[in-house]
């Protein structure tokens, strides 16, 4: 009986050790998600509140100089002068449309968490073979 609890003692330890990392390296990574999701809340909540800024400030510019352009313009060629500042705000509406898809496409969410997970599986996967 006593070979059997020595051979117990000894895998017990590296076992204790082993989980005791493995928790570590868990709360580790739930903190750098936490500090992470935090950052990511505060810069959405930023480009929020300038694009709202940008956008009513933009609205009201394109107001002012679009009246001012149809006075300017109201004997000589009132339509055409419609016409062509339309035609600007649609092609400003295209080009945003498309940088906006860009930026949506190559935006990534808690990029430093998903590779530092991926480090910690290939090490893992190295230690258990």
């Amino acid at each position: 009986m006593e070979p059997s609890a020595i051979n117990l003692g000894k895998l017990a330890g590296p076992s204790k050790i082993f989980a005791r990392r493995l928790l570590a390296i868990g709360a580790n990574r739930i903190e750098l998600l936490m500090v992470e999701v935090q950052e990511e809340r505060g810069r959405l909540l930023h480009a929020l509140l300038l694009g709202c800024g940008i956008a009513a400030s933009a609205f009201l510019a394109v107001l002012a100089l679009n009246a001012a352009l149809v006075v300017l313009f109201w004997e000589t060629s009132r339509v055409a002068a419609l016409a062509v500042s339309g035609s600007l705000y649609a092609a400003l509406a295209v080009a945003l449309h498309r940088k906006l898809g860009a930026l949506l496409r190559d935006w990534t969410v808690l990029g430093s968490t998903l590779d530092q997970l991926r480090k910690d599986r290939g090490c893992l996967d190295e230690r258990l073979r």
